[in-house]
C-alpha cells in the first residue's frame, strides 16, 4: 500500500484514459502530460498504461509499506526521500516505512509518480483515470488515504536516469486549422498566429482558458453541437479562445479556429495561469521547397 500523507493543491488518479467512447458522451480523460507520465511509468518498468499518480503543483507526501520503485516525472520539483534529496526522471529504491516529500515544482505544473505495479484501484468503464468533468473514475486522492499497488510490471529498464525536458516560458504550440476556421474574419486567424496569449487562472484538466486579442467572426449563425478533440481551440462568442486538454467535453457548440497538434498537448499541460502561449500554424504539406 501507499499511504498518502499530504496532497498539495490536486492530486489525481490517472493512465490513458476511455478511448472509443465518445458515442455515448465519455471523454478520454488520461493523463494531461502523456510524455512525462509514460516516462515515469517506463522508468520503473511499468506498462505505459499503468496508473500513476498526477499532482498539480506538487506538494504530495506518501509512504510506502514495503520495498517498491517509484519515479517522479513532469514539473521539476524538489524531492526527499527519508530525509535525502533525490533525483527526479530516475528509479528511486524506497523501503518500507521510508516518506517521499514532493515540493512545489520551479516551472511547470504537472508531475507524475509512477510505482512499480501501478496505482491498483478498480477500473471504471475500463480506465482507472479520474475525469474531472464527467465525475468518472476515482475521486481525488486525499490525506490519510490508503492507495493499493498493482500488477502492471515489465522488465525494469537498462538505465539510472532520463533527460528531463527544458521548461517553456512561452510554448509554441503547433496548430492546425480547425473544422470551422472559414467562420472567422481573416484578421483573427493572423491574430492567432502572431501574438501570445495569456493562461488564465480559470483553467484546469478540461482546458486552458486564454486571453487576448479576440478573435472575431466572419458570421454570426448559430452553431450546432459537433464532436471535440483533445487540442481543439474553440471561440466562444465574447473572442478569448479555450484550449481543450485531458478531461475536454465530447461536443461543443463554439466554432473551432484550430486544432493543437497531440505533439505539442504536453506543453500546454504544463503552462501556468499568467503564463503565455503562443500558436504556430502548421504549414501545408509541400509547401516548402526540396
Amino acid at each position: 500500500m501507499i499511504e498518502i500523507l499530504a496532497t498539495g493543491p490536486l492530486a489525481t488518479i490517472q493512465d490513458l484514459g476511455r478511448p472509443g467512447l465518445a458515442e455515448l458522451g465519455v471523454g478520454v480523460s488520461g493523463a494531461a502530460d502523456t510524455r512525462s507520465f509514460t516516462l515515469a511509468n517506463r522508468l520503473v518498468g511499468n506498462a505505459e498504461s499503468a496508473a500513476a499518480l498526477e499532482l498539480t503543483l506538487g506538494g504530495l507526501a506518501v509512504r510506502f509499506t514495503e520495498h517498491t520503485v517509484v519515479a517522479v516525472t513532469g514539473a521539476p520539483c524538489p524531492l526527499r526521500l527519508a530525509g535525502r534529496a533525490v533525483d527526479m526522471c530516475g528509479p528511486i529504491c524506497v523501503a518500507p516505512g521510508q516518506r517521499l516529500d514532493i515540493g512545489t515544482p520551479s516551472c511547470g505544473l504537472r508531475s507524475y509518480v509512477a510505482v512499480r505495479g501501478g496505482i491498483g484501484v478498480e477500473p471504471v468503464l475500463g480506465a482507472r483515470a479520474t475525469d474531472q468533468l464527467s465525475g468518472l473514475g476515482p475521486p481525488p486522492v486525499t490525506a490519510g488515504q490508503a492507495l493499493p499497488v498493482g500488477n502492471a510490471v515489465t522488465g525494469m529498464p537498462a538505465v539510472d536516469h532520463a533527460p528531463q525536458p527544458a521548461c517553456h516560458e512561452e510554448p509554441e504550440l503547433t496548430v492546425v486549422a480547425g473544422p470551422r476556421h472559414d467562420w472567422f474574419l481573416p484578421e483573427a486567424l493572423e491574430l492567432l498566429g502572431s501574438v501570445p496569449f495569456e493562461v488564465t487562472p480559470r483553467s484546469n484538466r478540461v482546458g486552458l482558458r486564454l486571453h487576448g486579442p479576440a478573435l472575431h467572426r466572419s458570421s454570426a449563425a448559430e452553431l450546432a453541437p459537433e464532436p471535440l478533440v483533445a487540442g481543439a481551440l474553440q471561440v466562444p462568442p465574447d473572442g478569448q479562445p479555450i484550449l481543450f486538454l485531458a478531461d475536454h467535453p465530447v461536443t461543443g457548440g463554439y466554432p473551432v479556429i484550430g486544432v493543437v497538434t497531440a505533439a505539442d498537448l504536453p506543453l500546454a499541460a504544463q503552462a501556468r495561469p499568467g503564463q503565455r502561449v503562443r500558436f504556430r500554424p502548421s504549414e501545408p504539406r509541400g509547401s516548402r521547397c526540396a
